[in-house]
């Protein structure tokens, strides 16, 4: 097998994994109006380890593992249904958030300094996507919602939370890049 077909391979597995990594930290879940999980935290994991590019697949993989079915989401859920529910723009504001990296990582270079920098403007427009999305569909079904009270409800809560995974997922990006560039070699 040729250097060059080695990586594909090499690059699909990872892509592969990543997006099983993300279904595992979607699993870990704490019940809430929108569940406390670590699946910010793969999707940053992805993105900081696989780069921009094959971050962003293994997020929309693991999109699309949920749609079809496969219970990927919080609380093993999965299908459309997910989605179109209040807490769906959050999830598919992790393909925005692995954009938004790949989009800092394009233009400013893989330092590490870029790489913490896009995982918080990756979070913040996970945030506001999923924010928008919850107060469309609350008020749908529930009636209107503020501003105030979806953010004191979807986004305040999990500030802290979502900083400590950035910093692990900084810190494990960085150790596993080189692992993988080491044994790309």
């Amino acid at each position: 097998m040729t250097q060059q077909k080695k990586l594909k391979v090499l690059d699909l597995a990872l892509i592969a994994m990543f997006s099983a990594v993300m279904a595992v930290c979607s699993w870990i879940s704490v019940p809430a109006t929108v569940p406390f999980t670590l699946q910010t935290f793969g999707v940053f994991l992805a993105v900081g380890v696989l780069g921009g590019k094959k971050g962003s697949i293994a997020v929309l993989v693991y999109l699309i593992l949920g749609m079809v079915g496969a219970p990927v989401f919080a609380g093993f859920s999965g299908g459309i249904g997910a989605l179109l529910g209040s807490t769906g723009g959050y999830i598919i504001g992790f393909l925005f958030s692995a954009l938004t990296m790949w989009a800092f990582e394009a233009l400013l270079g893989k330092k590490t300094w870029v790489l913490a920098l896009s995982m918080v403007a990756g979070l913040l427009v996970c945030y506001a996507f999923g924010t928008v999305w919850f107060m469309v569909v609350y008020a749908n079904g529930t009636g209107p919602i503020g501003l105030w009270t979806a953010l004191t409800w979807c986004v305040i809560p999990y500030i802290i939370p979502d900083a400590l995974k950035i910093a692990l997922a900084l810190v494990l990006s960085n150790r596993l890049s080189k692992l993988k560039n080491k044994s790309v070699k």
